[in-house]
């Protein structure tokens, strides 16, 4: 009752996701998937999802096709991520907003070079980033860290960002 082994035809490899259930129905065979293996990332592409889910784990399998590579070997681990979509987004370093009482806040830069504090609802969250979905506009000057010091009406001191070593060096 044991596999005794697989054929390979033409040296194709596919990866085989095991993804939820409820995120299924957000997957279209043809898909751009980016995949981490031992040799490095490379893209595949979603061919076809399992047709079941299994009961006890409620997972689903969605095949990804997986380009040529020497590096590849059947049976080894790989991690991927299936690209869903793109979206542009508002973003600010999470050390410029403050959170108070349940809300979030930024700081404005005034035209009277004076802090104004905005109530703003967050998104998404990447790192060291926090989306702005409501409350600010791109062309917005904000205070991009110390917000715990600041209050409403106090006067600004705008200075330029520092200059990250890598970006001066190549000056």
């Amino acid at each position: 009752g044991q596999e005794l082994f697989r054929l390979i035809r033409k040296g194709r490899l596919e990866w085989r996701a095991e993804v939820p259930a409820a995120d299924l129905t957000r997957l279209q065979p043809g898909m751009a998937v980016q995949l981490q293996t031992p040799g490095g990332s490379l893209t595949g592409k979603l061919r076809m999802l399992a047709p079941a889910v299994d009961p006890q784990t409620r997972m689903g399998l969605a095949y990804v096709d997986l380009p040529a590579d020497k590096s590849l070997r059947a049976g080894s681990f790989a991690r991927g991520e299936f690209q869903l979509g793109k979206s542009g987004a508002l973003s600010l370093p999470a050390s410029a907003v403050q959170l108070r009482d349940g809300f979030a806040y930024v700081y404005r830069v005034g035209s009277d070079m004076k802090a104004q504090q905005t109530k703003v609802q967050l998104g998404r969250r990447s790192g060291e980033r926090v989306e702005i979905a409501s409350g600010l506009t791109a062309d917005a000057k904000v205070v991009a860290s110390g917000v715990g010091f600041l209050s409403d009406g106090d006067l600004l001191k705008v200075v330029a960002a520092p200059v990250a070593p890598a970006a001066a060096a190549k000056r």
